[in-house]
């Protein structure tokens, strides 16, 4: 049977020729980076997410019609292990041909001590063009202006929300602004005869997890244009977080808790609240789209961007290799950027691709929730943890005050109170940044 031809509409066509302007791009890389030669090359893949591994071996079967040659071993471990086999195989130099995926916020302490090397000018340019990465991303792949990684994928969060519970509360579309997550807090609690909540309207991170409970909390304080740590003139860091954007974040967590009472720490929290119907929404990442189809496919929720912006934690893809080897792991790595493999990225696996100007639809259109993440809007704001050693123990002495903090009813209607907890908790985040000499001016 002859099938009838296909109708090429103006939509269509501009369709074409945007897909074909994002593969001339990558194309035109790969053909200045390489022209491998006929012997076979064999570049392996280090991975700290188990689940990329399909993610590579697809790409690998892509190349294997240009380069037959071309041998590609993904070694996917968990990231701890990860993080250790790369201080191994760098500081002892025996990465071998290896393409490396590190997130940007711990790269550094390897650029500075040179283990890893610049990206060919091909490649830098590819970064560098923004209509293929926001200035977010290619400065996350680049070191004092210059690119050493490609962007791959991110985690990043947004809101989830259980569509049948705002229904019911009359509420018809999320909330857009940082006091109205409050006001739908307020309408979304469920409670018993008594009084008490028996489903939060917001469940928010109040206790567990150590560094995350700082980490969300750094998400609110961003929709009030804070943040933990900010960056100085002289290029060292600072605590941001003992003024008016603090006091107003932690403020919205006391109200909820101790005012309103539309969640408590004692309550059911993150996706498996969600998921059982304990809770009518939380931020979160977008790997929670994949656990409810596993966990509660017949849950019905939606997505929303956030107020102001995300935190963002880039993935980046460096390259540790020699001669015609470099030429082709920069090649691979180039490859894994093809719209049609981050496509295949954000369906098969759900991480989210860093490049710009690709077409998601097909994806978005099958799993509506993925939109939120990859159809934000243009002015909307991204941030990361800084690339400093000592980042994580800020962030869990952080969350060791704040959960202190979360329990004291007292703090809930006294600013005063708040101002000076916030200042012994900024004042701990200067010590330790003095102590590493990184406390800017």
């Amino acid at each position: 049977m002859i099938s009838a031809p296909k109708v090429r509409t103006h939509t269509t066509i501009r369709l074409h020729r945007r897909r074909a302007a994002l593969f001339g791009s990558i194309v035109t890389a790969v053909g200045l980076l390489v022209n491998l030669p006929a012997f076979a090359q064999t570049i392996t893949v280090w991975s700290g997410y188990p689940e990329m591994a399909p993610f590579y071996e697809h790409v690998a079967q892509g190349l294997k019609a240009k380069n037959p040659n071309l041998t590609v071993k993904v070694e996917a471990i968990a990231l701890r292990e990860h993080e250790k086999r790369i201080a191994l195989g760098l500081t002892s130099g025996s990465a071998g041909a290896t393409v490396i995926e590190l997130q940007g916020s711990t790269v550094r302490r390897y650029l500075e001590n040179d283990l890893l090397p610049k990206a060919p000018d091909a490649v830098a340019t590819f970064v560098k063009n923004p209509a293929n990465f926001g200035e977010f991303f290619s400065s996350n792949a680049s070191y004092n202006g210059t690119v050493y990684g490609i962007p791959l994928f991110r985690g990043q969060a947004a809101l989830f929300y259980n569509t049948d519970m705002f229904k019911a509360a009359g509420l018809s579309a999320p909330p857009k602004t940082v006091d109205e997550y409050t006001q739908y807090a307020e309408k979304l609690t469920k409670r018993d005869a008594t009084g008490n909540a028996t489903v939060s309207g917001w469940s928010l991170r109040l206790s567990g997890g150590g560094q995350g409970i700082a980490e969300k909390f750094w998400i609110n304080l961003f929709q009030f244009g804070g943040s933990v740590l900010e960056q100085t003139p002289d290029g060292k860091w600072r605590a941001n977080y003992a003024n008016e954007a603090g006091r107003a974040t932690l403020k919205q967590y006391l109200q909820n808790v101790h005012v309103l009472k539309t969640v408590t720490p004692e309550m059911p929290a993150d996706a498996e609240a969600l998921e059982r119907g304990q809770t009518a929404m939380f931020i979160r990442e977008s790997w929670v789209i994949g656990d409810i189809a596993s966990k509660a496919p017949n849950l019905n929720y939606a997505t929303a961007p956030l107020p102001r912006g995300s935190i963002a934690l880039p993935t980046n893809l460096y390259v540790k290799a020699n001669g015609d080897a470099a030429k082709a792991a920069w090649e691979f790595a180039l490859a894994t950027n093809e719209p049609e493999n981050l496509v295949w990225l954000l369906k098969n696996v759900g991480w989210l691709p860093n490049r710009t100007g690709v077409d998601f639809s097909s994806v978005t259109k099958a799993a509506p929730a993925f939109a939120a993440f990859v159809d934000y809007p243009k002015d909307y704001k991204f941030f990361t943890l800084p690339s400093i050693a000592p980042i994580e123990e800020v962030l869990t002495r952080l969350a060791a005050h704040l959960t202190n903090a979360f329990r004291n009813s007292a703090l809930a209607k006294d600013d005063a109170a708040i101002d000076a907890f916030l200042k012994t908790a900024a004042d701990e985040t200067n010590q330790i940044l003095r102590r590493e000499d990184l406390l800017g001016k």
